[in-house]
């Protein structure tokens, strides 16, 4: 198999798919590896440690794409790459199609096989690609509200922690004085058992919300239902109830962001306001720290994505055809029967036969329906 990791160019992407650890795990298995010039530098690693374990290094992301049969990247190909990804080609990256529904036909009309690692489950319905990044994700989402907070920055001029004799800043989500919301009472249970005496657990509800946002200094919306888009959960009225120069951090934007008000911002451009309130809304936040993320994530990619990708790149995949149907049905699209169930609920967001395995946007007749179904017949195709 040829395999290919091009350079991310989203606005502010730093980080780069492969280590040159992941790289060595390929090319002893004798696949070729073709790397962009200067993609892993932002992460720490040279041109040099690549060609140390075996991959060769190609000037241009064009290059790249028409040289490789698998692309493997961080962040969703942008406008200028749709034309590079061509009929047959293997892309695995976090896709996040249900917010975006200009990516998600431009995948179909490519004719690419595309693996969202977003929505590849375990057995217990973890989602081993998806947790580094939002552990990473969670973290700054506290910092860059910290950092937002500052009355320079436009906020109000609290700090998260307080100091003696003064109230710490009171934290809808993650922080100092906090308030965690969510609507599985086993979950809240467990975190009143573990977390900290500063942390106080609520049942998830309208009313609970509105009565939270009136008191905070700082939301952080962490919504996530796996292969969908992000439920509204702080819409727009809400925000007449918070004081202004309050922070929202909306973690979920990568999947359409959980609060009415969110759109997608970027690093070089991270804030605005709506009625007062300041909105954070970062697409790929963890990209700010591109030499933490790699190493962070490598551990979970050998034990996950790893095996998935060389087992796609065994010559297995080429000869037992049938085996392959079954198995690359169960790789890329792990939520294929959930979702089939959902799209069957909503018959006006099916495409037609000849798609790919996508995820499309929710449609307005069912707000939560995820509809990333694999299409059989394609897939079949593909694989005789």
């Amino acid at each position: 198999m040829i395999i290919g990791i091009p350079k991310e160019i989203k606005n502010n992407e730093n980080r780069v798919a492969m280590t040159p650890a992941g790289v060595q795990e390929m090319t002893r298995r004798g696949h070729k590896v073709y790397v962009q010039a200067t993609a892993g530098v932002n992460s720490g690693f040279t041109d040099d440690a690549y060609r140390a374990v075996g991959a060769e290094i190609l000037p241009t992301i064009e290059e790249v794409y028409a040289t490789a049969e698998m692309i493997v990247k961080v962040k969703e190909p942008i406008a200028p790459e749709y034309k590079l990804v061509r009929a047959g080609q293997l892309l695995f990256t976090y896709f996040h199609f249900a917010s975006s529904e200009p990516l998600t036909r431009a995948m179909i009309d490519s004719g690419a096989v595309c693996c969202a690692y977003e929505t590849v489950e375990r057995a217990d319905r973890s989602l081993p690609l998806l947790t580094p990044m939002s552990e990473v994700a969670g973290r700054m989402a506290t910092q860059e509200g910290c950092y937002f907070l500052e009355k320079p920055r436009g906020g109000k001029g609290v700090l998260l922690g307080g100091v003696p004799g003064v109230k710490p800043a009171r934290v809808f989500g993650l922080g100092a004085d906090v308030t965690i919301c969510d609507i599985s009472l086993p979950r809240l249970t467990y975190l009143t058992d573990v977390m900290p005496r500063n942390v106080k657990t609520l049942m998830s509800s309208e009313y609970n919300i509105r009565e939270e946002l009136r008191h905070a200094d700082l939301v952080i919306g962490s919504v996530l239902i796996p292969g969908a888009k992000a439920p509204k959960i702080v819409t727009r009225d809400m925000l007449q109830l918070m004081e202004p120069g309050t922070v929202l951090v909306d973690v979920a934007i990568d999947q359409g962001g959980c609060f009415e008000t969110s759109r997608p911002t970027t690093h070089e451009d991270p804030v605005y306001y709506v009625d007062g309130i300041l909105h954070y809304c970062v697409a790929n936040i963890p990209g700010a720290v591109p030499r933490t993320c790699p190493k962070r994530a490598s551990p979970w990619s050998y034990w996950t994505l790893m095996p998935g990708m060389r087992f796609i790149a065994s010559p297995m995949f080429a000869s037992a055809k049938r085996l392959i149907w079954s198995a690359a049905t169960i790789l890329l699209t792990p939520s294929l029967f959930r979702c089939s169930v959902n799209a069957r609920r909503c018959p006006s967001t099916m495409p037609d036969t000849t798609t790919l395995p996508m995820a499309m946007p929710s449609c307005s007749r069912n707000s939560q329906c995820c509809v990333s179904s694999l299409r059989i017949a394609k897939l079949r195709h593909i694989c005789s």
